[in-house]
């Protein structure tokens, strides 16, 4: 498997069109572990990615709620944000497992606060201060983010 892949992004704007290639790269499916400190832009990556595949309605951070999901056609769509998870044992109340199928694209923040009960990301995202921007490095993990991976490259 390759190692890591590196983009500088300037502004918002440059994120979420970001967040559209990896939508592309994906495949629609996939479990994608987005990595940051917080005011990073790890939301907005994700907004990226949901309008990239077509969701047409607003995004918000699932901070309270840990889930949001969102029906795309056919397409179902994970964002979870684990900021606020106290224990990992609390996402097993969450049926965490029903969430992390096949055909699911599974946006995933802050998932080291899940460590242990979550699957293997088939690509991890690090969002860093760059300047005003940001740049994200992602590193695949399974051969299904290889994949997604040399996707990506292709479409920046």
């Amino acid at each position: 498997m390759s190692s890591d892949y590196k983009v500088s992004l300037p502004n918002e704007a440059s994120m979420t069109a970001f967040g559209h290639a990896i939508a592309h790269a994906s495949g629609g499916s996939g479990v994608i572990f987005l990595l940051g400190d917080l005011g990073m832009g790890k939301t907005t990556l994700s907004r990226g990615v949901l309008q990239g595949m077509g969701h047409k309605g607003s995004v918000k951070s699932p901070t309270y709620t840990l889930v949001e999901p969102y029906d795309v056609g056919e397409q179902r769509i994970y964002h979870f944000d684990l900021y606020r998870l106290s224990d990992p044992e609390e996402l097993e109340y969450l049926g965490i497992r029903d969430y992390f199928d096949e055909a699911a694209l599974c946006l995933v923040e802050w998932p080291n606060r899940g460590e242990g009960m979550l699957p293997v990301a088939d690509m991890l995202l690090n969002i860093e201060l760059d300047g005003y921007g940001r740049t994200v490095q992602w590193t695949p993990q399974t051969e299904k983010g290889q994949k997604m991976a040399d996707r990506l490259v292709k479409a920046i």
